[in-house]
């Protein structure tokens, strides 16, 4: 097996039950393949979570580790950030998909090929995500969309934006 990296896949959230289950905030695209009964998740804090149980409750995935007992245990995890380890050169099932850690630290050229950032993170809209990018100090958001991003090089440690006007821009000359 190659290198393995360390690749955030959820937040504990609420205790579910009285049985130690508790919904996850899911932060992974891949959620059948790091959620499977028997597979081990990391703790900030270096403990080793192993999953007894995962299944979709309300809208919500919903799991049991077999280190968590009771709703006592469940509700101490809350909060709790989760990382699975995963081969470095792992990648998404879908053709044109990355991981986060696939594009946290990818340098940000504008459409003329001019370095104007760096990608520092990725949230997950309900529409689409978004690439948060670091800007000279100053945070941009901007829609991580085949139209406004359709150069991601991997391998040369970029993406590259299309002519949008003001997608990098303070906003100052919006009305």
């Amino acid at each position: 097996m190659g290198e393995l990296v360390e690749t955030t896949v959820g937040v504990v959230g609420r205790a579910h039950g009285l049985r130690g289950e508790v919904a996850i905030e899911v932060r992974t695209d891949e959620v059948s393949r790091r959620f499977v009964a028997g597979a081990d998740l990391r703790t900030g804090d270096g403990r080793t979570l192993t999953l007894a149980s995962v299944r979709q409750g309300s809208g919500r995935l919903i799991v049991r580790f077999e280190q968590v007992p009771d709703r006592n245990g469940a509700e101490a995890l809350r909060g709790t950030e989760l990382v699975a380890l995963v081969p470095a050169d792992e990648r998404p099932s879908g053709e044109e998909e990355y991981f986060d850690r696939q594009l946290v630290g990818l340098r940000v050229l504008d459409a003329s090929g001019a370095q104007a950032g760096v990608v520092t993170q990725i949230v997950h809209g309900p529409a689409q995500d978004l690439l948060i990018i670091d800007v000279g100090g100053d945070e941009r958001l901007v829609p991580f969309v085949q139209a406004l991003v359709p150069v991601v090089d991997l391998a040369a440690g970029h993406l590259q934006l299309a002519e949008v006007g003001g997608l990098l821009g303070d906003g100052a000359e919006d009305d």
